[in-house]
């Protein structure tokens, strides 16, 4: 019997947005900061969705025009989709420009430090540099690894992260694994093209195989996460870790289309 094809499905869908935080509204001052950001590069940062933060500013020090902010940030390819930490008087005119309103899930980011520059950008780290070719060589080239010919799977350097990931943060390890050594509490956010590892509890949002890699998984020395993802295919739990499993070390895989959740502890001796 065919199986059955649905009109639509509803799966996690990991968007990873760069956060700009302005602590001005010169649109001058903020071009002059991008250009020497960018340095000239017209592809810096490749098209990527960009959330505007101006929890800095206050509802009557600023006059913010929209409309140019948004054209200036399209202009060095960055896609605004959402304001983040907009006063109440801001709010019509933001939506007038089709922008989403960020609850702040993403991490609230607040002025703070001494004159401060007038953008800053946060975003995944930067890959590190590819490896010089080898020289050519007689010998006919290896067969590609397996690892290397899936599609999503990580190339890169893990992402190490050694301090808590605290609420309201969001940690992306675009195109590799990404390994936390710290705590990471309720309300964070790690998501990972490759696979995700955490050697202390975790208690927040985990969201491996990002961009597509059903091989992914998920590790940890304490489970007791809010919600899991492999590859887009994920499982809440809204009524709790399984208390077998929970506060214990384990693993999460995608078996078919099913969330496995496997233990890691030793077997326990008579």
């Amino acid at each position: 019997m065919p199986k059955t094809t649905l009109p639509i499905e509803i799966k996690i869908s990991t968007v990873v947005a760069i956060s700009t935080i302005l602590h001005s509204a010169d649109l001058e001052a903020i071009d002059s900061a991008l250009a020497s950001m960018t340095g000239g590069v017209s592809d810096f940062f490749e098209d990527e969705f960009a959330v505007i933060d101006v929890s800095a500013f206050t509802s009557s020090a600023w006059t913010i025009d929209w409309a140019a902010i948004v054209a200036l940030l399209k202009k060095y390819r960055l896609n605004a989709v959402a304001v983040r930490g907009a006063s109440p008087l801001m709010i019509d005119a933001i939506r007038a420009q089709g922008l989403a309103l960020d609850d702040g899930s993403g991490g609230v980011h607040a002025g703070g430090h001494a004159t401060p520059p007038p953008l800053v950008v946060h975003a995944a780290a930067a890959p590190a540099p590819e490896p010089a070719p080898a020289p050519a060589a007689p010998a006919p080239a290896p067969e590609p690894t397996p690892a290397a010919s899936q599609p999503g799977a990580p190339a890169l350097a893990p992402l190490v992260i050694d301090t808590p990931v605290r609420a309201g943060q969001r940690i992306y390890a675009r195109g590799t694994d990404l390994i936390v050594t710290a705590v990471v509490n309720n309300g964070a956010e790690l998501i990972a093209d490759g696979s995700i590892h955490v050697y202390a509890p975790l208690n927040g949002r985990a969201l491996a195989g990002a961009s597509g890699n059903a091989d992914a998984r998920i590790f940890a020395l304490s489970m007791q996460p809010e919600l899991v993802s492999i590859a887009g295919v994920y499982r809440t739990f809204d009524e709790g870790f399984p208390t077998d499993l929970a506060r214990q070390p384990t693993q999460i895989r995608l078996v078919g289309d099913r969330i496995d959740i496997q233990s890691l502890a030793a077997p326990s001796r008579a």
